[in-house]
């Protein structure tokens, strides 16, 4: 076999030297990149489902609560009754201020104890990152946990 070594025919060696260290740093960055993203993606995640529509109510005296998500304003609606909407507030950075909703829910929560789940409907022009606070506001982990158990449906009409 001809690895092309020989000097008659004026060929060029075919055997080169390949450095590996540059692909060896390379791969070290990119599995210690995924590693981080894998522990960031499960600390980040939200349980969210979607409603069944098998037309069937939970059982219990509790009455469904729907939280309306608008542009403009938020609609709590317990059962077939709506609540007073609430004014969407923004502090000086942007963000959405969710203290007189908290207390609408503690109020709800209270009157049903027993209740766990909510429903936030949104409409298409609502921002993402509103949703996620309001979601993070309706769940609030810890002791002071509001509803458990939170859906997320399109707003209809």
């Amino acid at each position: 076999m001809d690895l092309g070594t020989s000097s008659k025919g004026g060929k060029k060696p075919l055997d080169a030297m390949i450095n590996l260290v540059p692909f060896i740093d390379l791969m070290a960055v990119t599995i210690v990149f995924l590693i981080m993203t894998a522990v960031w993606t499960q600390l980040g995640r939200l349980q969210v489902s979607q409603p069944s529509h098998g037309g069937e109510e939970p059982p219990g005296p509790e009455q469904p609560i729907t939280l309306l998500i608008s542009e403009k304003e938020l609609r709590l609606t317990v059962g077939g009754s709506q609540l007073d909407p609430i004014p969407i507030v923004r502090d000086e950075h942007g963000r959405l201020e969710t203290a007189a909703l908290v207390t609408k829910l503690r109020r709800l929560k209270e009157q049903q104890p027993e209740q766990a789940t909510i429903t936030l409907s949104t409409e298409d022009a609502v921002k993402y990152e509103d949703l996620v606070r309001l979601i993070d506001t309706v769940v609030r982990d810890g002791p002071d946990t509001l509803f458990p158990s939170v859906s997320v449906t399109p707003a209809t009409g």
